[in-house]
């Protein structure tokens, strides 16, 4: 189990103190949930159906959302009560679909860098994480078809996969999924796909999504989150789309792990859910205007630009720095407080630091070009 740096750097921002610290360690928003999310949220807490264990496997209304949201993007057949349940979040359901899926030393591809927790879980559930790079194209970020085969040997149990991937912001292409999928279907292996930025795509990107795929129904768990397209972090609101076959062994491992979804949140996701694209654009143009912002702020250092999510990655190797060095001096020097990626990757990770815009305005974020250099330079 490797630490994941974000909590460390919290620590400091929050013992430091002061509004001028410009907080970019940590995957929040300050952009605020849909308002009916919100009001269902205030409804739910006296409502005593919302303040029960049952049922185990999530609310139907919500299952039922999730179900038409998952066959609405991927185009493939998807039914509440047959392929649905509601977990804990997002990583929680993640963990819930590896401890379903996962022997002892089976293995399980990932993109290089991503995120450490995605990592842990494949090792929690005695899982061996196998990791294939991000190729950095021109400040882009590029998938490594030829090294995803040759990560592929006798112990693949899985691919847990990302698109837009966090922290690098890399998008996989319809051609890596296309790619993703021979191997899929040629080995008989599973497609966890973590789709919690799934619709958090810039500069006009669509979503391209690998369950509707020929062939990939009956192989492909999807599991998405509340949090991050919706905003609702606090809710702790996720989902799993599975194969059916797949539902009663993860209904079981749910119920033995977390036992139940909370239940005053589970009909604001709904609604949310309900909601449809819209409201997702309207926040994904907030996010992608802070990108630029800092895109144009620090053009010249080395910058690799996302293509959607979060966050986006410094490579301090260009200036002789390592994520962490470029991280102290951030928060010595210039009052901001940024993540280093060491262990989140084998060929991307102790040389980056991870930039979150997602949680400051850009009015405050203006003027970070010129702290940074300052910064590193010195």
């Amino acid at each position: 189990m490797t630490g994941i740096g974000v909590d460390k750097m919290g620590h400091l921002a929050d013992a430091a103190g002061g509004a001028d610290i410009l907080r970019l360690e940590n995957l929040d928003t300050d952009v605020p949930p849909h308002p009916a999310a919100v009001e269902a949220t205030r409804r739910a807490v006296v409502d005593d159906a919302s303040n029960s264990y049952l049922p185990f496997v999530g609310q139907t209304r919500l299952r039922r959302a999730v179900a038409a949201h998952v066959a609405r993007l991927s185009g493939a057949p998807c039914d509440g009560e047959r392929n649905v349940l509601i977990s804990a979040g997002g990583l929680s359901g993640i963990l819930n679909v590896l401890l379903a899926l996962v022997d002892t030393g089976d293995e399980v591809i990932l993109t290089d860098p991503t995120y450490v927790g995605l990592i842990n879980r494949v090792r929690l559930a005695g899982g061996v994480p196998r990791l294939v790079p991000f190729v950095k194209d021109r400040g882009d970020w590029t998938l490594d078809r030829d090294a995803l085969r040759q990560s592929v040997g006798d112990r693949t149990r899985a691919f847990l996969l990302m698109s837009p991937s966090m922290p690098s912001g890399g998008v996989l292409t319809r051609e890596d999924w296309l790619a993703v999928a021979d191997i899929v279907r040629e080995r008989r292996l599973w497609l966890v796909h973590d789709t919690a930025m799934q619709r958090i795509l810039f500069d006009g990107r669509t979503v391209v999504d690998p369950a509707g795929l020929p062939g990939m129904a009956e192989r492909t768990i999807t599991v998405g989150s509340a949090s991050k397209e919706l905003r609702l972090i606090g809710w702790r609101v996720g989902w799993i789309a599975a194969p059916e076959p797949l539902v009663p062994d993860l209904a079981l491992v749910s119920m033995g792990n977390v036992v139940v979804p909370v239940g005053i949140a589970q009909t604001a996701a709904a609604v949310a859910l309900e909601a449809g694209d819209e409201d997702v654009a309207r926040a994904t143009a907030t996010w992608q205007a802070r990108r630029d912002l800092i895109l144009r702020e620090m053009e010249g250092l080395p910058v690799l630009r996302p293509a959607g999510g979060w966050s986006l990655l410094v490579d301090g190797a260009p200036l002789g720095l390592t994520g962490a060095e470029m991280s102290r001096r951030l928060f010595d020097q210039a009052r901001i407080a940024a993540t280093p990626m060491e262990g989140w990757g084998e060929v991307n990770g102790a040389q980056l630091l991870r930039l979150v815009f997602a949680n400051e305005p850009v009015e405050r974020l203006r003027g970070i070009g010129d702290k940074a250099r300052r910064a590193w330079a010195s």
